[in-house]
C-alpha cells in the first residue's frame, strides 16, 4: 500500500500561543483582513495584537458559509487591497477565510473554482497568507486543503478544494475554547470524532493517518464528556484541541465515508450545524456498515478495522461500537434527525445527492439504496 502525507501548514500549539499573533502578522504584511464571529468575543486580543504598523479590517461571519457571503467578503477585501488573511472562530469563519484568500489572488467567479454546482477548475495562483486560528475544537479546516460553502438556491454544499487555500500557519489555543457553550462543545467534538473514525475505517486507509486516527480516538473519548461537562477542565480542552487538530489532518490526508457523504447533503437542505448532523448519523452507519460487511463481504480487511476500533475504545467487539456512540450522544444531549428537522419525505431526494457525495466513495461498503434508507430512518 502507497500512502501519500501532505502538511504544508506550520501549527503552533499551546495554551497562549495566539499571544504570537502580532509577530506573525508583521512578518507577512501590513493590511489585514480578519474574519471572526458578529460578537467580535476576540476583539480584545486582535487590537492587542495588531497594532503597530498594523492596519486591520474585521468581516463578521454569522452562520455557515454560503457563495453569497464568500462573494461579498471577496469584495470587501478587494477593496481594502489587504495582503494577510486571519481567521479567529469555528468551522464556518475559518473555511470562509480561507475560501476569501485564494479567492483574492485568483481571476473569475467562485463557481468557476467549486466542486459538483460548479465548473471545478484548479486555482492557478498562490492564496495570500492566511492564519486560522480556530475558538471551537472540531473541524480541523486549520489544517485542511478545502473550504465547505453553502449554495441556498440549490440547497447543498460543496468544496472550494485546492492544496494552494492550505493556511499558512494554523494557532492551536485551547484557552479560547474556554469559553464555549455545551451544545458548541458537544457537537464540534463529535466533528472531530466522526473526521477521525472515518477515515481509520475508509477503504483506502493511510498508514501515517491511522497513527493520528488511533490516538485522536483515544483523546476524545476520554476528554470530550469532560469538556462538556467542565468546560473550564484545561486538560480535557487540551486534548480535544489536539484531537480536533489530528482529524483535519486525517481527513486532508485519507477519505471519510457515508456519514459525512450524508452530512454536506442534510446540512445544505435543513441547514442544521453540521457536527450535530455528524453525530445523529454515526451510530446509524456503523450499525448499518457493520451489517453490510458481515453480510455481504465477511472476509473485509474493513471489518477488522472495527474491531480494532472496538479495542482502541476498550469495548469487547465491534457490534458494541452502536451502543457506545448512541450512549455518547445521549450523554452529549445532541439531538436526533428528526428534531434537526430531517424528514422522511425527503428520503428520496437526500439519498439521491448523497450518492453522487465525494465522502460516499470512502465508505468501508458501497451502500444500497435500502442501506442508506435504512441509516436515515434509525437516525431519525
Amino acid at each position: 500500500m502507497i500512502a501519500e502525507f501532505f502538511l504544508p501548514t506550520k501549527i503552533i500549539l499551546g495554551e497562549g500561543s495566539v499571544k504570537k499573533l502580532g509577530e506573525i502578522v508583521q512578518s507577512l504584511g501590513t493590511r489585514v483582513l480578519v474574519f471572526g464571529s458578529p460578537s467580535e468575543r476576540f476583539k480584545d486580543i486582535l487590537d492587542t495584537q495588531l497594532k503597530s504598523n498594523i492596519s486591520y479590517f474585521y468581516y463578521p461571519v454569522a452562520g455557515e458559509p454560503t457563495v453569497e457571503v464568500v462573494q461579498q467578503a471577496l469584495i470587501f477585501g478587494k477593496q481594502n487591497q489587504v495582503d494577510v488573511i486571519v481567521g479567529i472562530g469555528g468551522g464556518s469563519v475559518l473555511d470562509t477565510a480561507k475560501a476569501v484568500s485564494g479567492l483574492i489572488t485568483n481571476e473569475g467567479d467562485l463557481y468557476d473554482y467549486l466542486e459538483v454546482i460548479g465548473k471545478g477548475q484548479s486555482l492557478v495562483n498562490p492564496a495570500l497568507p492566511y492564519i486560522a486560528i480556530p475558538t471551537t475544537a472540531g473541524t480541523g479546516t486549520e489544517v485542511t486543503k478545502n473550504a465547505v460553502i453553502g449554495d441556498s438556491n440549490q440547497k447543498i454544499k460543496v468544496s472550494l478544494r485546492s492544496s494552494l487555500i492550505c493556511p499558512k500557519i494554523a494557532v492551536i489555543d485551547p484557552e479560547l475554547t474556554y469559553t464555549n457553550p455545551p451544545e458548541v462543545t458537544a457537537q464540534s467534538g463529535m466533528d472531530a470524532l466522526t473526521q477521525l473514525i472515518e477515515p481509520f475505517v475508509s477503504n483506502q486507509p493511510n498508514d501515517l493517518v491511522d497513527a493520528l486516527c488511533r490516538d485522536g480516538i483515544r483523546r476524545i473519548a476520554r476528554a470530550l464528556p469532560r469538556a462538556y461537562q467542565t468546560p473550564h477542565d484545561q486538560e480535557a480542552r487540551r486534548e480535544m484541541a489536539i484531537a480536533s487538530l489530528f482529524s483535519g489532518i486525517a481527513l486532508a490526508n485519507a477519505k471519510l465515508g457515508a456519514v459525512h457523504g450524508f452530512a454536506g447533503v442534510l446540512g445544505g437542505m435543513y441547514g442544521a450545524a453540521h457536527g450535530a448532523i455528524c453525530a445523529a448519523l454515526l451510530p446509524a452507519v456503523i450499525e448499518i456498515n457493520l451489517k453490510a460487511l458481515h453480510e455481504r463481504f465477511p472476509d473485509s480487511p474493513y471489518l477488522a478495522r472495527y474491531v480494532e476500533l472496538a479495542t482502541i475504545l476498550s469495548l469487547p467487539e465491534e457490534q458494541a461500537l452502536v451502543n457506545w456512540a448512541a450512549n455518547l450522544i445521549a450523554q452529549l444531549n445532541i439531538p436526533s434527525l428528526g428534531k434537526l428537522g430531517v424528514r422522511k419525505k425527503d428520503f428520496e431526494l437526500i439519498i439521491e445527492k448523497a450518492a453522487r457525495a465525494s465522502s460516499m466513495k470512502g465508505n468501508p461498503v458501497p451502500l444500497t439504496e435500502e442501506e442508506m434508507i435504512a441509516v436515515l430512518e434509525r437516525a431519525l
